[in-house]
């Protein structure tokens, strides 16, 4: 009997251990379940209400870290960038504003260099980051990528400098003349002398300023708003009056050819200009009793037909690193040989935005001692206005929207047999 009983207390007593073990096992289970793993940390619920929809609006790169440093939510951009990278915060010092911002709860806001990914060429990423903190346990960071408006105001700042610059040596020319005139009153000579030095010097200002001019309305502008077709042989009869004194004062031959029934679409201004500064530098940097040769032609692209005017000349050439940078402006292939000419530095800068601004571009192909040929393409005005009552048309059953500019740039072709104008029909030797 006493046996039996104590077997029933053990079976009791292992019963309501069970028991207890069950409803505790029960418990782990159901706190288990209830508790934020990582994998719901990553997911929208976390965020408060609307920040999603917040962060999509933004153009910053956005990147929200939990209490763990793990990424909640990044923007697109952000993985762009570089900042995130296997679900971590890849820049360290980010990183530790969050931390601090996490610990303390202030707004931290720093600019940081970073490297960009995949160039290998060392050029450092400008970036500004603003950290912050979001609720209780996130901490939102907000990073601006100020490369691009570093880049523009270097470019602002070298512009200012080099036009104080070009504008201080006519300047001061002047000045100093001026004094030499005043010292000679009593030398007829000398002050004739002196008094044709300081035309020289005012007429460079003149043409410096007016380039100037020339170049800033040119990058405001659109030219094709006053767009209509222009017909090429105009436009080279144009160039070659301009440079009609300079090439009979150095017994240079200029021939055409090619131009007859050629159109381009665009703003004739404009386009006389630029092509009238590549008649002048042809003309300028050729030695005497040389030719400078002036032609076009029409090209079939799948984009829509081209005109390639081409202008050829038996000069010094270019150099392949001097090439790479004939367009910036101010800068001249050879400084003393410009100023004896007369140059500004900025004819080639001003053809190279008027053909972008229209659509097309500008290419060189040079050698040292063989010259060089410069051609202009631009859109051909029948296949150019067509395109643009196209636009026209969507952009009106779009509900509006402004002409979309196509970007152009200055290549380098290899060789000058698309561009060379002895390729083209025989050309017209001008007077």
């Amino acid at each position: 009997m006493d046996v039996n009983a104590a077997v029933a207390a053990v079976a009791a007593i292992a019963g309501v251990l069970t028991g207890v073990i069950a409803m505790l096992a029960f418990r782990w289970s159901e706190r288990e379940q209830n508790r934020p793993t990582r994998s719901s940390l990553h997911t929208d619920a976390v965020l408060p209400p609307g920040v999603d929809t917040v962060l999509s609006v933004l153009r910053s790169s956005a990147v929200v870290l939990d209490e763990a440093d793990a990424v909640v939510k990044a923007s697109s951009a952000a993985y762009a960038l570089g900042l995130v990278r296997g679900g971590k915060l890849a820049v360290e010092p980010m990183l530790q504003m969050a931390r601090d911002t996490r610990r303390d709860g202030e707004i931290r806001q720093v600019e940081l260099d970073l490297p960009r990914r995949g160039t290998g060429r060392g050029e450092a990423l400008a970036v500004s980051a603003r950290v912050a903190p979001l609720g209780s346990r996130l901490v939102l960071l907000l990073v601006e990528d100020l490369t691009e408006a570093r880049r523009i105001e270097a470019v602002r700042r070298d512009f200012v400098a080099n036009v104080s610059h070009e504008l201080k040596t006519p300047v001061g020319a002047l000045s100093l003349l001026s004094e030499a005139v005043m010292d000679a009153s009593d030398d007829p000579e000398a002050v004739e002398r002196f008094a044709g030095r300081m035309q020289i010097e005012a007429t460079r200002l003149t043409s410096l300023v007016q380039e100037l001019i020339d170049l800033s309305r040119v990058q405001n502008d659109d030219p094709l708003e006053d767009a209509e077709p222009v017909r090429v042989d105009e436009l080279v009869a144009e160039a070659v009056d301009r440079c009609r004194h300079q090439a009979g004062a150095k017994q240079i031959t200029m021939a055409a050819g090619g131009t007859a029934d050629l159109r381009v679409w665009g703003n004739r201004g404009q386009l006389a200009a630029a092509l009238g500064n590549l008649v002048e530098n042809a003309v300028n940097y050729s030695p005497a009793r040389t030719r400078v040769g002036i032609a076009a032609r029409s090209v079939n692209a799948p984009g829509g037909d081209h005109i390639e005017i081409a202008v050829t000349d038996q000069g010094i050439g270019i150099s392949d690193k001097d090439k790479e940078r004939i367009f910036e402006r101010f800068y001249r292939v050879d400084p003393a040989r410009s100023r004896a000419t007369g140059g500004t530095g900025l004819g080639l800068a001003i053809v190279k935005h008027v053909a972008a601004s229209h659509g097309g571009e500008v290419t060189v192909w040079s050698a040292e001692g063989q010259g060089s040929t410069f051609t202009l393409r631009l859109p051909e005005a029948g296949a150019a206005r067509d395109r643009a009552h196209q636009q026209h048309a969507r952009e009106i059953r779009a509900g509006g929207a402004g002409l979309d500019e196509e970007a152009g740039r200055a290549t380098t072709p290899t060789s000058p047999e698309s561009t060379a104008y002895e390729t083209l029909p025989a050309p017209e030797v001008l007077p």
